[in-house]
């Protein structure tokens, strides 16, 4: 019995001590994996950039391709993630993801970006503490963006209609440029989605 007893303690360190390890790996082992990408990712757009100026017109765009420099003042001036093309789970790792089909940066139509909550950098963890009127300002090829959040609200993963061109309106012809920011909620679950939304007030042309 007290061999059995010795045993089974044994064991539940080693599986405590796995889970931790598992642990660390899920909050800073990924993170650095999406530093690795996002370091390349920034280094790409600034080069599309160049080539864009270059040729005068933009190039087309493809899955995994960098959008643009999102960045939420709110959050410091560290605060600043590429955004690809895509949101399958092999972009988002990388970064923030923009859902293809959504309009483009400055665009009529809704800007939607989706974004880890906990791993991979955890890009949009805080996205809880914006309130409205925060900036949420983005670099793209043709210019930077200045949008101000105007609303927030928790939703079903189904409920797709947030990223419709007017959210919350399918069918419904836009009018103005909006963003949409999209995380799991609450932290360290996928139960809801937390979603941010926002309208462009300000343009700057490069």
């Amino acid at each position: 019995m007290r061999l059995m007893l010795r045993t089974l303690g044994e064991l539940s360190i080693t599986c405590g001590v796995v889970m931790l390890l598992f642990c660390a790996y899920l909050l800073w082992g990924t993170g650095s994996y999406t530093e690795h990408h996002q370091e390349l990712l920034k280094r790409r757009l600034a080069e599309s950039i160049r080539q864009s100026k270059v040729a005068k017109k933009l190039a087309k765009l493809d899955l995994g391709d960098a959008v643009g420099l999102i960045r939420i003042p709110r959050f410091g001036r560290s605060f600043e993630y590429a955004v690809l093309e895509g949101v399958e789970p092999r972009h988002l790792r990388k970064g923030p993801g923009h859902y293809p089909g959504t309009a483009m940066p400055g665009e009529i139509g809704n800007f939607v970006v989706s974004g880890h909550r906990t791993t991979y950098a955890a890009p949009f963890n805080r996205l809880d503490e914006l309130r409205r009127g925060d900036e949420i300002v983005v670099d793209a090829r043709a210019g930077r963006y200045t949008y101000r959040v105007s609303s927030t609200e928790v939703v079903d993963p189904t409920h797709v209609d947030v990223i419709a061109p007017v959210p919350d309106h399918p069918g419904r012809r836009p009018a103005k440029a909006m963003i949409t920011l999209t995380t799991c909620h609450p932290e360290y679950s996928d139960e809801k989605r937390l979603v941010v939304f926002g309208v462009l007030a300000g343009t700057q042309q490069d």
